[in-house]
């Protein structure tokens, strides 16, 4: 009896080895926030498309801003504003038209906090574009965080200063707000470094409470989009699924496509 009971922890032992992780670990949300819209750039068209559950981050005072949030929208994909905030260094046409400066009176950034909603009306949260000045100046962050109160916004900090007083001034105001763990690309990145990159995401997706990449869409846009929609297994190996950040946030809310 006691060398069958041996045999069979031993049969067990080995199949366990011969499973895959995903096969034991509980399914891991996680989300992807693709930045720039707003203007005809490369991957815009491809990710509007709605096949993969990516949240598009759209400039509101590009001249496709309006439409492409209702494209993003008919086919349902969430939307958030994606606003520029003024830079510590950068070139100032980075910014694109309207940005947040802190030259700026109340008045006027509450002015172009308003104009944003109107041109992006589908958005239900906002991340900074750029913006590692303009996130450490408790006076601009301060509107922010009201202006998303009003409008019943989510706050993503893109993480783009280690000083950022988003979260703080988020959790006084009861805004709900998350910080990006990972940047998948960059202006110049390669369809293979978006792939390690993402490799990187569902290796470590545990390891946060609420695990959020960024990209871009751009110059290298097309790259990020076939990147994300090849690595499909690797969310499915990894059992990470894709999601928005609004499923965290307000889970009443319908997010549809939540599958990669």
């Amino acid at each position: 009896m006691l060398k069958k009971l041996l045999w069979f922890h031993l049969a067990f032992l080995l199949c366990c080895t011969a499973l895959p992780f995903s096969a034991f670990a509980q399914e891991q949300s996680a989300a992807i926030i693709i930045d720039d819209f707003g203007g005809d750039v490369k991957g815009a068209d491809h990710f509007l498309q709605g096949d993969i559950p990516v949240t598009v981050a759209i400039m509101p005072f590009l001249e496709q801003a309006t439409l492409q949030d209702e494209k993003a929208h008919q086919n349902g994909l969430e939307v958030i504003i994606h606003l520029p905030l003024e830079p510590k260094t950068g070139k100032k046409s980075w910014l694109g038209p309207n940005a947040i400066t802190s030259d700026l009176s109340d008045e006027e950034i509450k002015r172009r906090l308003n104009t944003a909603i109107e041109n992006v009306p589908h958005a239900k949260g906002l991340n900074n574009h750029m913006g590692s000045k303009g996130m450490e100046d408790e006076r601009i962050v301060t509107l922010i965080v009201q202006f998303a109160k009003e409008h019943q916004l989510y706050l993503i900090d893109s993480g783009t200063t280690a000083k950022s007083l988003m979260p703080q001034l988020a959790a006084r105001y009861q805004v709900p707000c998350l910080k990006r763990t990972l940047f998948i690309d960059d202006s110049t990145s390669s369809y293979s470094y978006v792939r390690n990159q993402l490799d990187t995401f569902v290796k470590t997706a545990r390891d946060h409470e609420y695990p959020l990449a960024i990209g871009h869409v751009g110059v290298k846009g097309n790259d990020t989009y076939k990147a994300i929609v090849n690595a499909g297994e690797q969310f499915k190996r990894g059992n990470v699924r894709l999601v928005f950040p609004s499923e965290w946030l307000y889970p009443q809310i319908d997010t549809h496509l939540n599958q990669l």
